[in-house]
């Protein structure tokens, strides 16, 4: 899916419902956020222009950006805006829809089938990517496959980003609306002092 990256939110509800397949799970996409690279969004790794890391999220699109936080988790995004304009969308929670015993034997410590990947380095855990994943392509030939949904979604939410300390209001968090698989909301706190 290739959109303008100034449609980087477009995309992102698009993504809703498609189902991402990686060593033997397959997830359906409940919760995304959106990413532009565009200098107008200060929470995107690509704010501030090409990096070694970052590279991938300049395109091309339909392929995944994968990075690591505090060191022992990572997460993935898939790439959707134009050659040279950083877009990516943030894969925030999904559904197992397949390959559940695999899923479960990857995240022991989930009470519930609904908490499998209901959070990004859950999802990346359930579907056993990591780092080796990054800047590979999504429609044939890499780890992981990205397929569309078989029917419509249903109703869409929106509302801020999570985890983010600039642009956190932006409501460019989308999920399927009562989706029992969409990660908890954490309200954005600034440090004080």
């Amino acid at each position: 899916m290739t959109l303008p990256a100034t449609a980087v939110d477009e995309a992102a509800r698009l993504l809703l419902g498609w189902r991402l397949t990686a060593n033997g799970v397959t997830v359906r996409l409940s919760e995304v956020e959106a990413y532009s690279g565009l200098g107008e969004d200060p929470a995107s790794h690509a704010h501030r222009g090409v990096t070694g890391r970052n590279a991938v999220m300049f395109g091309p699109a339909g392929r995944l950006y994968v990075y690591q936080i505090y060191g022992m988790h990572f997460c993935a995004n898939i790439v959707c805006g134009e050659d040279g304009r950083a877009a990516a969308v943030l894969l925030r929670a999904g559904e197992v829809v397949d390959g559940h015993d695999l899923a479960r034997k990857r995240r022991p410590a989930a009470r519930r089938d609904t908490d499998l990947a209901a959070g990004p380095a859950k999802l990346m855990q359930v579907l056993d990517l990591d780092r080796a994943a990054n800047d590979t392509p999504l429609l044939g030939g890499g780890p992981a496959t990205l397929a569309p949904p078989a029917g419509p979604v249903g109703p869409v939410s929106a509302g801020p980003r999570v985890g983010v300390t600039s642009a956190h209001d932006v409501p460019w968090r989308f999920w399927i609306t009562d989706d029992p698989t969409v990660s908890a909301y954490r309200r954005h706190t600034p440090r004080r002092g």
